[in-house]
């Protein structure tokens, strides 16, 4: 699949040519090359999700990390849970059901493209709510009270609600929900989130409150959580993937006893490069998705109202980042430019699997889906695939333009709505809109 896509790449001009006498020996650097997307601050119909797909394949990324269930919408139909979406999502047009992630599996099969269910837990747990308002602490609640402090929110944005590691009907929902989800997804990761554990939303609820006065602590909640839930998800021939958070969180974190290397891969996108350290030297498997580097919905602001930080001239404007903050703007070369395994030994770097960009959709929706992900996407997908550095070791950025202006072209003719990264005169001008100035 991936040779035949080289081959059509190989087709050039008008009228059509071939080259011939040519020989390719191919392949992947990392093995794991994803794309995640968030459909719970906003959904996506079942066909952008098969156009994205379909583009990724076109990119030979093979993982599509589907976030699919927060605090805002739980659009995901569960057959042995179905109050949690009939209540919990945006309403009844707004639902997967499981003959629509049976055909976004089988499109992904076909197209090279595995399919990686998120269930975001404990925290981003506000939506369960609608269906089962006793197992979520501070559903529906103000996120961040006036005149507190950052560190007594309730939520890190808008949307608050974590699930109570202290109430039993927490579990015997959501290992329906694990259970049901592993059935529908044929993929051999599930990713668990347990990312984000806010301090404030689990004191707001009196029977964790009562725990912390006996000398109780929030990392022992998350324990409880994380042993009472990862030896099921195992249990089903399951490979659990967590945001980094759950090890390397400053405040709440499990101790790296509860969380079985041989069973647990660790996402990280938090510091860079170092975070990424941290957990191969712990001796896990890491996914990359810096924030720094690999989040494509940085840059455009917060989507908080009556925010001052857009106030420049009374001091605010989060550092030139225009309240954006991961600001500014991942342009393609600053995604292009990252080595995902920089500052690693030869055996760290082993524990690498790949990595992975990520669009949350609290600003993105349907409309801007494609130019949102392309073609800063596929610059990505050129590094994880063959490197980002020539036979030299010198980055090669600056022929990379001319080739992702061809390929953007080459995407938008397949229907992918890709944005422009230079003007068309530069493409009918080739070379005259780069410089030959090193920095």
């Amino acid at each position: 699949m991936r040779g035949l896509e080289t081959f059509s790449q190989l087709v050039w001009g008008n009228p059509t040519a071939v080259p011939v006498g040519v020989y390719v020996w191919d392949s992947p650097l990392f093995a794991y090359r994803g794309l995640m997307l968030d459909t719970s601050r906003n959904y996506y119909e079942v066909e952008d999700i098969l156009r994205t797909i379909e583009a990724m394949s076109a990119n030979k990324l093979n993982v599509f990390h589907w976030h699919v269930t927060d605090s805002h919408s739980f659009p995901l139909m569960v057959p042995s849970e179905p109050e949690l979406a009939a209540k919990g999502s945006y309403g009844p047009d707004m639902i997967y059901s499981p003959a629509d992630v049976a055909k976004i599996v089988q499109f992904g099969l076909e197209h090279g493209v595995r399919i990686l269910p998120e269930i975001d837990s404990p925290g981003h747990t506000g939506s369960w709510a609608e269906a089962y308002p006793e197992i979520v602490t501070c559903a529906n609640m103000f996120w961040w009270p006036a005149e507190s402090s950052w560190d007594d929110r309730l939520a890190s944005e808008p949307g608050t609600g974590h699930l109570n590691p202290l109430h039993p009907k927490t579990y015997q929902v959501l290992k329906n929900v694990i259970r049901d989800v592993a059935n529908l997804f044929p993929e051999t990761f599930y990713h668990g989130g347990a990312d984000e554990i806010v301090p404030g939303c689990w004191k707001a609820d009196p029977t964790i409150q009562s725990f912390l006065s006996k000398n109780g602590t929030l990392s022992q909640l998350l324990e409880t959580f994380i042993n009472s839930t990862l030896p099921y998800i195992i249990s089903l021939n399951r490979t659990v993937v967590y945001w980094e958070d759950v090890l390397l969180d400053a405040t709440v974190k499990v101790d790296s006893s509860f969380l079985p290397k041989e069973h647990t891969i660790l996402q990280t996108w938090n510091n860079g490069e170092n975070n990424t350290k941290k957990i191969v030297q712990a001796g896990y498997r890491a996914i990359v998705s810096s924030s720094e580097y690999y989040y494509l919905d940085c840059g455009h602001g917060d989507f908080t109202g009556n925010n001052s930080i857009y106030d420049m001239k009374t001091g605010g404007g989060n550092n030139g980042t225009g309240g954006s903050w991961c600001g500014p703007f991942k342009t393609w070369q600053i995604i292009y430019n990252y080595d995902i395994t920089d500052g690693l030994s030869e055996d760290e770097a082993k524990l690498v699997l790949g990595g992975e960009v990520a669009l949350w959709s609290e600003q993105a929706d349907p409309t801007v889906l494609d130019s949102r992900i392309w073609p800063r996407t596929s610059a990505m997908a050129e590094t994880l695939w063959s490197g980002n550095r020539d036979k030299t070791g010198k980055k090669r950025y600056a022929e990379a333009t001319d080739r992702l202006n061809e390929w953007r072209y080459r995407m938008v003719s397949r229907g992918i709505k890709a944005e422009p990264i230079q003007p068309l005169w530069c493409v009918r001008n080739p070379g005259m809109c780069n410089t030959v100035h090193d920095m």
